[in-house]
């Protein structure tokens, strides 16, 4: 039963952390766009506000992955080629998670030097990484 509930958790602090990090990429397309001091402040609190909101989701979502993975054993986990394949791109979307601090930073302190293309491009890295997940999670193919 604690896999059932490790796995629902999982899923529902997964599903969390991605609304946010699909969002706050967005965000950072319009606060590259814009010219506007005020509302250049208002996507300096928007963005901090979200990032500091959906973090606890990110390490919760790690949390409940980790302990799947010890309640189904080292065994399991060995042979479980799909699986190796899925925590290499979770760990890019770490990665992407720490990086989104170091944009805040940028914006926070007036020194963001790209353009609202590249964060376009950027907002959906996390859409191609989650649909690589959910198809090695499903079909599991090796």
């Amino acid at each position: 039963m604690d896999i059932l509930w490790y796995k629902a958790l999982h899923l529902i602090f997964m599903v969390a952390w991605f609304a946010g990090i699909f969002y706050l990429p967005r965000l950072f397309v319009y606060h590259a766009q814009t010219d506007v001091s005020a509302v250049d402040q208002q996507f300096k609190v928007m963005e901090r506000r979200l990032l500091y909101f959906i973090t606890p989701f990110a390490i919760l979502t790690l949390i409940f992955g980790v302990l799947l993975i010890y309640s189904y054993g080292m065994a399991w986990f060995k042979h479980s080629g799909w699986m190796h394949a899925k925590l290499v791109i979770v760990a890019g979307l770490y990665l992407y998670h720490g990086y989104c601090f170091k944009l805040l930073a940028d914006f926070r302190h007036n020194r963001n030097r790209r353009s609202h293309k590249f964060y376009r491009v950027f907002n959906e890295i996390p859409v191609v990484a989650l649909a690589a997940i959910i198809i090695l999670a499903i079909l599991k193919p090796f």
